[in-house]
């Protein structure tokens, strides 16, 4: 009974923790840019189970009420019964419930919104913006950026965008967003013309840094829509293409999430009317077959 108590138990911490997944999920179904959460389980080792006979059919044993030694070695009996012989009948497999082994990201692609905002930017495909944070370098499928009072291109929590060659984009004064184009490798152009960081005698053209990682675990989720790079990680340029004028919407299918919620709270409650059934019948056994005893 304490085995189906524990496993009822873990069943119902699984469905808690995956129940706080979608509820975050659902909560950002607005978000732009957002990756939803998948929590992903995984179930502890089984266990063999054998069963337990009496001396009647092992040779050589002698019942009795306490531990005995049959002077082979390898054969304990307690009241009887033997216990952890290798050549007991097995019964089959104990499950002992499951756990969540990893909370992964669905990188999938996001539906596009059209805004017709200058600085307003998509990625279709691989890739994820870089800013620069207080915390350090940040990766990001948010494309909602707008020039400051200075001309420094951020995006709404005050972060700098940063181009190829890790340095803030700004925009020069005087020049007005109509005439300000982006193509799809993130180069900026200015009325046609693309625009330099001014350095004498070889100018840099700017470029939006959009970077990529091979290994998605490369990445893990900060919060506020960042990502960072783990292990030292380093990023690759993007294949994926810029989009001007465009948001990537958050991939979180509300009425999917909707269903999973449902079933999770189904799981959940069944779990819990076993950890009542198991405590009951843990109560009986102490106190009516105890006092019967």
């Amino acid at each position: 009974m304490w085995r189906g108590l524990f496993t009822a138990a873990t069943g119902m911490i699984t469905e808690a923790r995956r129940t706080d997944v979608i509820a975050n999920n659902l909560s950002n179904a607005a978000t732009t840019g957002y990756k939803k959460d998948t929590a992903v389980h995984q179930e502890f080792e089984n266990m063999l189970i054998k069963r337990m006979y009496d001396d009647s059919k092992t040779s050589g044993g002698v019942p009795g009420n306490g531990l005995l030694d049959t002077g082979s070695g390898d054969i304990t009996k307690i009241k009887g019964f033997k216990v952890e012989d290798q050549d007991a009948p097995a019964i089959g497999q104990l499950g002992l419930g499951d756990y969540i082994a990893e909370i992964a990201v669905d990188y999938s692609q996001g539906s596009f919104e059209s805004t017709s905002n200058t600085f307003d930017l998509a990625i279709a495909g691989e890739g994820f913006f870089t800013i620069q944070t207080p915390q350090g370098i940040r990766y990001t499928r948010s494309g909602a950026f707008f020039r400051n009072q200075n001309g420094v291109l951020q995006d709404i929590r005050g972060y700098n965008l940063l181009d190829r060659t890790g340095n803030p984009i700004t925009i020069p004064a005087g020049v007005a967003e109509s005439s300000i184009s982006i193509s799809n490798d993130g180069t900026i152009f200015i009325n046609g013309q693309r625009m330099t960081n001014g350095i004498e005698p070889n100018p840099t053209p700017i470029q939006i840094q959009v970077v990529q990682f091979d290994n998605r675990l490369a990445i893990q989720k900060q919060g506020d829509n960042l990502f960072y790079a783990v292990n030292n990680a380093q990023p690759q340029p993007a294949t994926g293409e810029v989009m001007q004028g465009m948001l990537e919407r958050s991939n979180v299918e509300i009425v999917q999430e909707m269903v999973e919620l449902i079933h999770n709270h189904r799981l959940y409650e069944a779990n819990s009317k076993a950890v009542t059934t198991q405590d009951t019948m843990l109560d009986n056994s102490v106190n009516q077959l105890g006092r019967l005893g």
